[in-house]
């Protein structure tokens, strides 16, 4: 099998711009999208993390600093477009690994509000 480059995608949503949620949540949703496609930090290129501009508390990428094996692994966060009613406090991810899979195999993750970005993406709809 050829080993390629994949994009991973993953949403979340915050409830409230406190530091504390916007870590957790996001450390949420990267444990997820790891078990999802069964990831190891080795298999990790980088991540892309952004968030709207209505989250300022904290670095969503601190989350990475909480799973074990992963401190090496390059993450950047930016701010996402402020596009007129886009979807508020939300928090997104972009893992690029390197794996054998598909594109149709991988697993993207939306969470909480988030679901309703990409439904037909959405890991609770593939695995059923």
């Amino acid at each position: 099998m050829t080993l390629r480059v994949r994009g991973i995608r993953g949403a979340v949503t915050v409830e409230k711009d406190q530091a504390e949620e916007v870590v957790q949540t996001t450390e949420t949703l990267l444990r997820e999208m790891i078990q999802a496609n069964q990831l190891e930090a080795e298999d990790v290129a980088s991540i892309w993390i952004t968030a709207t501009e209505d989250i300022v508390s904290a670095f969503p990428a601190q989350a990475i600093r909480n799973i074990e094996g992963w401190s090496m692994v390059p993450v950047l966060c930016a701010r996402e477009i402020p596009v007129p009613q886009s979807l508020a406090m939300c928090i997104r991810i972009m893992l690029h690994v390197n794996t054998t899979l598909r594109q149709d195999e991988i697993n993207h993750v939306y969470l909480k509000g988030a679901k309703q970005l990409r439904p037909d993406l959405n890991l609770t709809q593939k695995r059923s």
